[in-house]
């Protein structure tokens, strides 16, 4: 049976050399391949929590990405949490199997466990390609509204990496947008004014930096807002 964490990370530690290092990482890489390949499913978050280790470690860790893919599937929080962790920290945008936790996203997206749905919209505010954000642009789009600032807040920079994939799509939301800079949370604030600027920067891209806009004619009436908001800072 493979290590726990905790005990990796102690004879990690102990090793007087890089190549006792390395002749340990290699051990525990086999062993957690060899759980993988029998599908051990009761060491499943575990493995993943060590390949997390030896990933920061700086060995190689590509052989666990579809097990982060098995764990964002479970239906508990605990192996979710390592599994979207892992997601974020294994995984880039490139990766073949980051298509396969499309499914999964939009459903934890419309969970009733806001850190559930909260670690849905980080893994898509770090790793959305162009089609994920097309799929999942909706499901964001409900938290935009919704009545908790955590998952308002977290909304909003999910939408700054769908747009940034998709910048066709900003000015179909633009209204969504400029109804949150009248939010009393200073978290959704920060968030939406990053947004905001994320939006005018791909505006400027393109149509120009003089041209106009849908985009920029709804953030230019914004301008009053925000000064006030400016002022009731510089006041505190």
């Amino acid at each position: 049976m493979s290590l726990k964490l905790r005990d990796l990370i102690r004879q990690v530690r102990s090793c007087k050399t890089a190549a006792e290092e390395r002749a340990v990482i290699a051990k525990e890489s086999a062993m957690i391949r060899t759980a993988i390949k029998e599908e051990q499913e009761q060491y499943r978050h575990r493995n993943v929590a060590k390949l997390l280790f030896m990933h920061m470690l700086g060995y190689p860790t590509h052989f666990g990405q579809l097990e982060c893919m098995k764990l964002i599937a479970s239906p508990h929080f605990p192996e979710k949490r390592i599994g979207y962790l892992g997601m974020m920290l294994l995984l880039s945008e490139e990766a073949d199997v980051l298509m396969l936790a499309t499914n999964s996203l939009k459903n934890d997206l419309n969970s009733s466990n806001k850190f559930v749905a909260g670690l849905a919209l980080c893994t898509i505010g770090n790793l959305a390609t162009a089609d994920m954000s097309r799929d999942l642009a909706p499901e964001v789009e409900k938290h935009l509204t919704s009545s908790q600032p955590y998952l308002r807040k977290k909304a909003c920079l999910a939408f700054s990496r769908c747009i940034l994939k998709c910048a066709d799509m900003m000015e179909d939301y633009v209204d969504k947008f400029t109804t949150l800079l009248k939010d009393r949370s200073h978290g959704v604030l920060i968030t939406v004014v990053q947004l905001m600027t994320q939006v005018l920067l791909l505006d400027a891209e393109k149509n120009g930096v003089g041209g106009a806009s849908v985009c920029r004619s709804a953030f230019l009436k914004l301008v009053p807002s925000l000064v006030k908001l400016l002022r009731n800072l510089l006041s505190v």
